[in-house]
């Protein structure tokens, strides 16, 4: 036979069971930190420079950035989120699938392909500008790596495009390397036949320039866990 439930009884239980559910909103509505020994995640969301164009898979630009930073110590896992071809507005629409929700810091490296075809520039910077609102959105840090317009469109497009990164890193408050093929582009022994794509050894001059920036890209990634803000 149970014994008879009061009503001082009933009233400790249901003061007991809204403190419990109180405790547990609570708890849900603060922030969680990062685990600090659980790598970094980082995403190179760009095109055929990222991708690895007809290079091995051990020589596309994620791979030996993952591995030069690894050697310098810092536990990081580099995705390779580059494809062939793509334009600002192809890294748009696929940007939902291509930045996984655990992302921490994204290298941005889109807009070569839309000077090659001479798209507008104001095309280009709007791609850009909902990519990086995207991932303001989403806290998660951006290095973005600038590509100078080819001349043969003329000084207004060089002029109008080449300000593109920038003035976006700016607004973002974003870091900004300005040319992710410094001491590569116009070296025929760092390119394949075509010119354009990096070889191997071209792609590791890459790494080797860009390093310092992705390194201070990680930093902010750690302030970020330190302070529980990553969401």
């Amino acid at each position: 036979m149970k014994p008879k439930q009061t009503a001082s009884t009933f009233t400790g239980q249901m003061v007991r069971g809204i403190a419990l559910v109180n405790l547990w909103l609570l708890a849900s509505l603060m922030p969680v930190a990062a685990d600090d020994d659980a790598p970094i995640r980082i995403v190179a969301f760009g095109d055929s420079l990222t991708a690895g164009y007809q290079l091995k898979p051990d020589e596309a630009f994620p791979v030996q950035l993952g591995a030069a930073l690894k050697t310098k110590g810092y536990k990081v896992d580099v995705t390779n989120a580059g494809v062939s071809g793509d334009t600002t507005a192809a890294g748009l629409a696929r940007f939902d699938w291509a930045v996984p929700d655990d992302t921490e810091a994204v290298i941005l490296a889109l807009g070569a392909n839309d000077a090659l075809r001479g798209v507008d520039p104001d095309v280009t910077r709007g791609n850009l500008d909902q990519i990086l609102s995207k991932l303001r959105e989403r806290n998660i840090d951006v290095l973005i790596a600038g590509m100078p317009p080819p001349k043969n469109w003329g000084k207004d497009y060089e002029a109008r495009f080449g300000a593109i990164y920038s003035g976006l890193a700016e607004t973002y408050g974003a870091l900004h390397y300005p040319f992710f093929l410094d001491g590569v582009a116009l070296k025929p022994e760092l390119n394949l036949p075509d010119g354009m794509h990096p070889t191997g050894e071209g792609i590791g001059v890459i790494v080797e320039k860009i390093l310092p920036d992705v390194e201070a890209l990680i930093g902010r990634v750690e302030a970020r866990r330190a302070t529980g803000s990553k969401s």
